[in-house]
């Protein structure tokens, strides 16, 4: 249990919060924060460094900031799960009036779920592997309702299809490793909906989830929010947060340095941080690619690039009532050296799978991959061992793909052990480097995952993927963990590795702008059937089949008056500046 103490001095809320808090017209709020400070053990610095906000009925703040900005601790406080070793203090920390400061744990447990929903960022983590989806969705209402059985059972399956989960009967009865990451994502959203809550936290709610799922929970998260709930979104995408959030809360280092209405700070930043952001996020989501796209007619002249070629793969699996399914169905593509081929489609419709397939740790029941023309998938284990390090793989959930034993430099040094890298002081050498790569510095070099942010896991886990100097790297949503600043990093980083290294990407995203951005070529995924491919910028600019165009429609965007914050504006590229000579806090390089 958190360790809290009650601070006796007061301090004034700053910013918009004082005539808010104080105002006779609006109602009293559900969520009061005042100089919430957050400490683990016997840091010098606290996590969280005395921020204060309010929150009321039908209103949604959103929290935004870098990984390790103390978003999550927030969020995680105030439904009384900081940790054993959190020192919690606050002048005040109050829900409906109710002081959460001395609650014990016996109270806490009656507050979740039913009066604070809670929405955490890893979803396959926080999700019971030994439970199906059903029963997991179903506990809140097991724990804090007076439904019978089948008045449960009824109320799961409309959970998960409000949620956008395809045959929810189906999906209820399977169990988390059996769905794909956008699907317990949504499993996590009905959890946590399932009582109602008067308040319901979002940790990062859209990340995986492709571009028209994205829009659906977005709708699904208004109408809550409608119905008298109010709503703490915690997110690095600024799209979702323009879209949802009534207020925005910018947080850096543990501190808030900005808050206010959410129009005011993405059209107006005051703070060099929140300018910082929005310039990354029109990077990320607007302005011109750098790479000329590569058309299929120049693909098919030069067979002899070819280090991919996947033909007519299809794989089956059995459900959990004895049918089968095929979730690949008659798929080819190609890849050459130096292309980036984006795939894209909902949760679910198969790109995981076939990621597997490329990969060697799924055989197809039909169809072949071949590796520089040679057969992959009727290599045997030891010969694919051999050629693994040519294909390696970025995760989409880092922390499960980590022995949680080993430190960051076990993690990476272990990989770098694959290209006969073995001396102690070069190993490390190669490890700092490889982690100045995705903006890490060797201060985590001792830490193990559970000690590290999503982001900072993801970044891990990107570095580790490039150790073994891959032919061909498998990305399966990698920047979806990470806040805008370091995606923009991190896709600067890959179109250098790829001129550099003559590398070749499989690039699988649900976020449409991401893989405009990166690729040269995209192909479309729906039930396991590519039904469209080609040129990244024709497709998108003219898209042939109805789905493509339905995905095109609903990514979310940035206000339009937020495009003076583009990465081509020299004040952009001042502000990135003034970051990178701030404290070494946060580098910028657009």
């Amino acid at each position: 249990m958190s360790t809290i103490v009650l601070k006796k001095d007061s301090q004034k809320l700053i910013g918009p919060e004082v005539a808010c808090s104080r105002s006779p017209q609006l109602p009293p709020p559900l969520i009061e924060v005042e100089n919430l400070s957050v400490r683990f053990g016997h840091r010098d610095r606290p996590v969280i460094g005395g921020i204060s906000f309010t929150l009321r009925r039908g209103e949604c703040l959103a929290l935004v900031g870098e990984s390790g900005s103390g978003k999550s601790v927030t969020s995680r406080t105030l439904v009384g799960l900081a940790g054993p070793r959190a020192e919690v203090t606050a002048n005040r920390l109050r829900l409906d009036g109710e002081d959460l400061l001395s609650i014990r744990e016996a109270a806490w447990r009656k507050i979740r779920g039913r009066r604070i929903g809670f929405v955490m960022q890893d979803a396959l983590g926080s999700l019971d592997p030994l439970r199906t989806v059903g029963r997991e969705v179903a506990e809140p209402l097991l724990i804090h309702g007076a439904l019978n059985r089948a008045q449960r059972e009824a109320k799961v399956i409309e959970l998960l299809r409000s949620v956008g989960i395809p045959e929810p009967e189906l999906r209820a009865l399977q169990y988390p490793h059996q769905l794909s990451g956008g699907l317990r994502q949504r499993a996590l959203i009905a959890s946590a909906i399932a009582c109602g809550p008067e308040l319901l936290i979002a940790d990062e709610p859209t990340t995986a989830l492709d571009a028209a799922v994205q829009a659906q929970v977005l709708l699904l998260l208004e109408s809550l929010r409608n119905a008298n709930t109010a709503m703490l979104i915690i997110s690095h995408d600024l799209a979702v947060v323009s879209r949802l959030a009534d207020r925005v809360a910018v947080m850096h280092q543990g501190l808030i340095v900005e808050q206010g209405p959410i129009d005011e700070v993405l059209q107006n930043p005051q703070h060099v941080y929140t300018q910082s952001l929005l310039a990354a996020a029109s990077y990320v989501h607007g302005g011109n690619r750098r790479w000329a796209p590569t058309t299929m007619n120049e693909v098919l002249s030069n067979k002899d690039e070819f280090v991919i070629n996947a033909d007519n793969v299809t794989k089956t699996f059995p459900n959990p009532d004895g049918k089968s399914r095929t979730v690949v169905e008659r798929v080819s593509f190609v890849l050459r050296r130096k292309e980036t081929l984006g795939i894209v489609g909902e949760s679910g419709s198969g790109k995981t799978t076939l990621m597997r397939m490329i990969l060697g740790l799924e055989k197809p029941d039909a169809g072949a991959v071949y590796l520089r023309g040679n057969s992959w998938t009727s290599l045997s284990s030891a010969a694919q061992r051999s050629e693994r390090r040519r294909i390696q793989v970025i995760f989409q959930d880092p922390f499960s793909s980590f022995d949680p034993r080993y430190t960051v430099e076990h993690v990476i040094g272990e990989a770098l052990g694959v290209i006969g890298i073995s001396g102690r002081k070069e190993r490390r050498q190669q490890t700092i480097e490889l982690l100045r790569w995705v903006r890490l510095d060797a201060s985590i070099l001792p830490r193990r995952p559970i000690e590290l942010s999503g982001g900072q896991r993801q970044r891990v886990a990107i570095a580790r993927a490039l150790a073994p100097r891959p032919e061909v790297l498998v990305c399966d949503e990698p920047v979806s963990a990470l806040d805008v600043s370091v995606q923009a990093q991190i896709l600067e980083l890959l179109e250098d590795l790829k001129e550099r290294l003559g590398l070749s990407c499989l690039f699988i995203s649900h976020d449409l702008d991401i893989v405009h951005r990166i690729s040269d070529r995209v192909m479309v995924m729906k039930d396991g059937v590519v039904v469209e491919s080609g040129d990244v910028r024709e497709i998108f600019a003219r898209p042939r089949h109805e789905y493509t165009r339905l995905l095109l429609d609903a990514i979310p965007g940035l206000p339009a008056k937020t495009s003076r914050w583009s990465a081509q504006d020299s004040h952009a590229e001042s502000t990135a500046t003034k970051l990178e000579q701030s404290e070494g806090v946060l580098e910028v390089q657009l």
